[in-house]
């Protein structure tokens, strides 16, 4: 009871003095029509939805608590900087942020890459998780939530929404709300986004299968969409599959053939797997790819009568191995069995 009380002595007046702030700007910034012309020429609003700001996660920090360099109110003629999110959002912080080395991992990224580089289009922290509107990844408003990951890549990778947006996984998820689909970070990751010509990417060439898989090799979550994993385990038994996994990185991988944020249903004409567009396909890697190569089925399981010919060829060359190693066995056995018998007789003739 006493430590609520102190606590309560402490947090109320601190809250009320944040107020107290946030009302002295929202005076001016809660005008719609509030903007600030930047060095380049160019008007940026920084009009303040209060009603918005107060239900945030930030709703108990006083304004300067972020923007450190505006010492007084008004502010004319103080220069701006942009918030600096590190000052809160580190590893180990008391301050009730979350605690992860995401920050960390955010400069490694190639975004973080290009911010460092000074790219003028490089994404900051508020440009994914906005400035005044932040709110968990489990709330619907929040600009991270499952379902507004697409829209929020978006503002800088539109072709990529585009194509995502007409994909399997893009109408699943924006269209009909079916939220056990991959969204952009599902696949790049969130602040460990890396170009995919690194070999630490999740769409490496060596990584997309695993990546893929984290989806297609789950019992559960297929069945639910009344799929099977057999595509995933196929893949990882065929040619294609094994020379990846021994480090050859110009063979074929799920993107390779099903493409990346287009991917379609077999059935649609617009699909790179639809019989139609296999020779084009399959043609990226094997020259002269003609119509015959769409009449075979891809993910072929050996030991499943559904293979046809494959079946039966691999079941013979089963009991072909078998049956040859177990005879070879025997005539080891066998002959064994004569030198010992040999040598049995050849010391009873010594006696």
């Amino acid at each position: 009871m006493k430590n609520k009380l102190i606590f309560l002595l402490f947090f109320i007046p601190g809250l009320l003095f944040a107020q107290n702030q946030i009302r002295k700007c929202i005076i001016c910034h809660q005008k719609p029509d509030i903007h600030k012309v930047m060095p380049t020429g160019i008007e940026r609003s920084v009009y303040v939805d209060k009603k918005i700001l107060r239900s945030s996660v930030h709703r108990n920090l006083k304004c300067q608590d972020c923007h450190v360099d505006v010492t007084s109110i008004p502010h004319q003629g103080l220069k701006i900087g942009r918030v600096n999110c590190a000052r809160c959002h580190f590893n180990g912080n008391n301050l009730g942020a979350p605690n992860s080395p995401m920050y960390q991992l955010f400069w490694g990224s190639v975004h973080g890459k290009k911010l460092k580089a000074g790219d003028p289009k490089a994404p900051r922290c508020q440009t994914c998780h906005g400035g005044h509107n932040v709110f968990k990844p489990t709330d619907p408003r929040s600009t991270v939530y499952k379902k507004n990951i697409p829209a929020t890549c978006g503002q800088c990778h539109k072709k990529e929404l585009h194509d995502y947006s007409g994909s399997v996984h893009g109408v699943a998820i924006l269209k009909k709300g079916i939220m056990n689909v991959p969204v952009c970070t599902d696949c790049h990751g969130k602040h460990d986004v890396y170009s995919s010509n690194m070999s630490k990417s999740h769409t490496s060439k060596q990584n997309v299968p695993d990546t893929c898989m984290s989806c297609h090799d789950n019992y559960g979550l297929m069945r639910k969409f009344k799929m099977t994993t057999n595509q995933a385990d196929t893949y990882s038994k065929s040619f294609h599959g094994i020379a990846l996994r021994f480090g050859e990185k110009t063979v074929a991988n799920c993107a390779s053939c099903h493409g990346t944020h287009n991917i379609r249903r077999q059935s649609d004409p617009k699909s790179s797997i639809n019989p139609a567009n296999i020779p084009k396909t399959c043609g990226q890697c094997h020259k002269g790819a003609n119509k015959n190569f769409a009449k075979g089925k891809i993910h072929l399981n050996p030991e499943n009568k559904s293979s046809g010919l494959v079946y039966y060829i691999s079941n013979f060359f089963f009991w072909l191995t078998t049956l040859t190693m177990l005879a070879l066995f025997a005539h080891i056995l066998l002959d064994l069995r004569r030198k010992l018998k040999e040598k049995k007789e050849e010391r009873e003739t010594h006696k």
